[in-house]
């Protein structure tokens, strides 16, 4: 294929903030604010960063779910996503999936695992009522689940069944490129791993590209291809996977790395712990945002906003000292 399948260029999105309505126009919370990045087909780009730093919002809107601003660029194979008609984007949608953070929040308590699916397949008219019950049983033996929970409701199933079930649901369209949104993070760690499994065999199977959003700097390590770093919205580095745990340039993507616990036995890691809470994106700060909490901050970073910077290999920096 030439060319990326996903594409964003200054992707913004901002939300007005409502407190301040009543006295004069109102403030904006600024989100995501100018992130651009590529995503080849079967690749799996993990997004890492503190919460509130917009990794959620930034997935929620390239299957736009959240609306970005105006002269915002967000292609999909070369097609204009911002300027879809709603033809276009239910299309768009039968393409790009999200899987979520929640599973039990993201199904329907009153209908079954069966109905849960079968609504997705008529919803997007994928053939006939007995078509859809086939192609139901087929998903949950793709996820890992038995035929005979198609007539169970939410609450009966455990955490990691929840989230098969979501996976299934995502997958019910045949999509191309899923969003997945901190999609093991509720989970025990044993439970984790199953389901990390059964995203990397699915991506095998089906040729399927990932966003990966996480906090979980070890399960991006193991999914991932690249990885983007982002800090209040703004992405401050990107690079393949080991070139970004091997070499970190930024001082925030050195701080998330050194804060991985390291439990091999007689071994100690020198921690360098983020001091402050990250700012709010109401007010974010002048300059390079990451500024009131880096250790390598000069007067230059509080005056201007550092430009990005290609260091090779696909390994790129926004820093005026990395």
């Amino acid at each position: 294929m030439s060319g990326p399948m996903l594409e964003l260029k200054e992707l913004r999105v901002y939300f007005r903030d409502k407190s301040s309505l009543p006295f004069g126009g109102g403030r904006y919370i600024r989100a995501v604010d100018g992130v651009s990045f590529a995503l080849a087909e079967g690749e799996t780009l993990g997004l890492v960063g503190e919460s509130g730093c917009g990794k959620s919002t930034l997935g929620r809107a390239i299957v736009r779910l959240v609306e970005a601003e105006k002269g915002s660029g967000l292609w999909y194979r070369k097609a204009d996503v911002l300027g879809f008609s709603r033809r276009e984007l239910r299309s768009y949608r039968k393409k790009a999936q999200m899987i979520f953070q929640d599973p039990f929040g993201s199904l329907n308590p009153r209908m079954t695992l069966g109905d849960a699916l079968e609504e997705v397949l008529s919803v997007h008219e994928k053939g006939s009522a007995a078509e859809r019950g086939r192609k139901v049983e087929r998903l949950l033996e793709v996820v890992g689940l038995p035929k005979r929970y198609r007539s169970r409701y939410p609450h009966e199933f455990s955490g990691g069944q929840r989230q098969r079930v979501v996976i299934a649901r995502a997958l019910a369209v045949d999509p191309e490129f899923l969003v997945c949104d901190e999609p093991v993070s509720a989970l025990d760690v044993s439970i984790q791993a199953q389901i990390i499994n059964l995203l990397e065999n699915l991506q095998a199977q089906l040729g399927l590209t990932y966003l990966f959003i996480s906090h979980d700097m070890a399960v991006v390590r193991h999914i991932s291809t690249r990885v983007a770093v982002m800090y209040l919205g703004k992405i401050v580095e990107i690079a393949t996977t080991d070139g970004l745990f091997e070499s970190p340039l930024h001082p925030y993507t050195r701080a998330l790395l050194a804060a991985i616990p390291d439990v091999a036995a007689g071994r100690r890691k020198k921690r360098s712990l983020l001091e402050g809470d990250v700012p709010s994106p109401l007010n974010p700060p002048k300059g390079c945002r990451f500024h009131p909490r880096c250790p390598l901050a000069k007067e230059r970073c509080a005056l201007e906003e550092p430009l990005w910077s290609e260091k090779g290999g696909g390994h790129a920096v926004a820093c005026h000292f990395a």
